[in-house]
């Protein structure tokens, strides 16, 4: 049956059985009355004006007990918090109500980098034109700093996409300039799902739905920020010693980086992605492509992320290969990605949409307290003067939605995502997308039942550290010793590799050269691997490699017996 409530945001429909507590009834219908409510004076009547007899004595009872009948109204009526009370939020609250005017953000825990750059204004400085009339120590229209997501700025200078806090600020102002005393939070993860759990007085889908619970209509366009600005690999010996499996073999590969994130001055308020190292997961390598084994995979890589972690990195993107040789001789290769073809495949773009999900961004200023992601997705392939390139990208917040609502699909034609069917698990919208159409002018086109991928597609910089002085890499040689995972190529972590790397340095006193040959990513992960080493000479061994002071390395040479120990079994070996 069906009880209507007349309440102050209009009429709810619930849905009880006749033996139902009215205490679960009102539990049903207090979502919708909003946080502000005070329950201790929620109220209830049969006639409007006269809802005066308190819940709590009528809790316990039931829906029948009550006379109440299907199609029944029932008038309530309460008071509100004080705006003090109702400003207590947990992370996953929408907004804070504050005293003072002063915004109180969420309470969460984020990236450095991220506090670092939120207590930063990003303003543009302009030198003094020959439009400016006034003094030095003066400032007018035409001298005064531009705020970080000026147009016109990123337009002269060629970046498609404002950075993520220039589009925050951006955002916060004007979601809180005029709102005095109340603080919302300027972001929202984007959520396409149907809600099963509405309370609108309908069954839950697919035998109900209401328009509270249905997604509304999507409109895709382009992004207009991006979470990382610029990936930056610290070293060109990563990405030598990652490409040389395709040269030696053929066949593709795929791995995942290892980094930090910082800060990117060659944007207002940017970001980037600096790559440290790339683990290699356990994989079937093709010509045309790669089979991973996801549950494996999983397990090894909660393995590697925690000794990451170790060394001050996180898993901050994935990387892969697409490569054909173009039969000259000359090394070139085949250019198949580009404005005509696809940049990203569909396919691609859903793995690279759950991996941002499986890696969400915490973001104080978000009402769920994550947004986005700051995970990236880089593809080594031909450019269009054929040789081996780079490119990097993320996925929009929308493409992170509608994967994550299982709402498209990978398309026969890779520059094409198809739009699935609304089934009982799931429920599709109207998709729509904007174009600019043959006269120059924006319209709106169904989506459906396929639509261009670069909708969802954003594209970021990338490249190495232009300063080789400040340049200050974390490992000292990416190349040497064998990645983990490379047995099909003859090429396998073992103790003979082992030895030959690494036992003419470690027999030895040169500090500096021992420092080299075990600052290694590869290196370390492979000799925890090996148990030889206590939990104690593991830190001390990660101390040595990932800094310069070559007393960790003295240490290690003379006060770990577990490194004496893997010593002396080499020397054996």
């Amino acid at each position: 049956m069906i009880v209507r409530f007349r309440t102050r945001n209009g009429m709810q429909r619930i849905s009880c059985q006749e033996g139902e507590s009215f205490g679960s009834v009102i539990e049903k219908l207090v979502p919708s009355l909003g946080p502000q409510v005070d329950m201790e004076t929620l109220t209830v009547g049969e006639r409007q004006g006269e809802a005066k007899q308190p819940v709590a004595g009528l809790l316990d009872r039931s829906v029948s007990d009550l006379g109440l009948k299907h199609g029944d109204i029932v008038y309530v009526a309460y008071q509100e918090k004080p705006a003090e009370e109702s400003a207590k939020v947990d992370s996953a609250s929408r907004s804070v109500q504050v005293s003072g005017g002063t915004p109180e953000p969420l309470s969460v825990k984020e990236l450095p980098v991220d506090e670092a750059l939120e207590k930063k204004d990003g303003l543009i400085p302009r030198k003094r034109s020959s439009l400016c009339k006034h003094g030095d120590r003066a400032m007018c229209e035409y001298c005064s700093p531009l705020p970080p997501w000026d147009k016109e700025y990123h337009k002269e200078r060629n970046i498609k996409h404002i950075s993520f806090h220039s589009y925050l600020k951006q955002l916060n102002e004007h979601t809180n300039k005029a709102n005095g005393s109340s603080y919302i939070a300027p972001l929202s993860q984007s959520n396409f799902k149907i809600d099963r759990n509405c309370h609108n007085g309908h069954l839950p889908w697919p035998r109900g739905i209401c328009s509270k619970c249905q997604p509304s209509a999507i409109t895709l366009q382009q992004q207009e920020f991006r979470m990382v600005d610029h990936v930056e690999f610290q070293r060109s010996d990563i990405i030598n010693e990652f490409i040389q499996a395709w040269r030696e073999t053929g066949t593709q590969r795929f791995g995942y980086l290892y980094g930090a994130y910082q800060e990117y001055d060659a944007t207002p308020l940017g970001t980037k992605a600096v790559v440290e190292g790339i683990f290699e997961p356990a994989q079937h390598d093709e010509q045309d492509g790669l089979t991973l084994d996801v549950e494996q995979m999983s397990q090894e890589m909660q393995k590697i992320d925690s000794l990451a972690e170790q060394m001050g990195l996180q898993r901050i993107g994935l990387i892969f290969t697409d490569l054909s040789d173009a039969g000259f001789g000359d090394g070139s290769v085949l250019c198949k990605r580009h404005k005509d073809s696809f940049f990203l495949s569909s396919l691609e773009i859903i793995m690279a949409a759950k991996h941002q999900v499986r890696h969400p961004n915490v973001s104080k200023f978000s009402e769920q307290g994550v947004f986005s992601s700051k995970f990236v997705t880089c593809v080594v392939s031909g450019n269009l003067e054929s040789e081996i390139d780079i490119a990097s990208y993320q996925v929009s917040t929308s493409a992170e939605a509608l994967v994550e609502a299982d709402m498209i699909s990978g398309c026969t034609h890779p520059s094409m995502a198809y739009i699935n069917d609304t089934t009982s698990e799931r429920y599709v919208p109207e998709i729509f997308y904007m174009k600019q159409n043959e006269y120059g002018l924006t319209v709106k086109e169904n989506a459906k039942p396929a639509f261009p991928v670069d909708y969802l597609l954003v594209s970021l910089t990338h490249g190495f550290p232009k300063d080789a002085a400040e340049n200050k890499p974390l490992f000292a040689t990416a190349a040497g010793f064998p990645w983990a995972n490379r047995q099909a190529m003859g090429r396998s972590q073992d103790y003979h590799e082992l030895k030959r790397y690494l036992l003419p340095a470690a027999s030895g006193n040169d500090l500096k050269t021992l420092h080299d040959k075990i600052s290694n990513f590869q290196l370390l992960l492979y000799v925890h691997s090996l148990e030889v080493l206590s939990s104690q000479e593991w830190a001390l061994l990660v101390a040595a490699a990932t800094t310069n002071d070559y007393e960790h390395s003295m240490l290690l040479l003379t006060s770990s017996p577990g490194w004496q120990t893997l010593v002396m079994i080499l020397q054996q070996s």
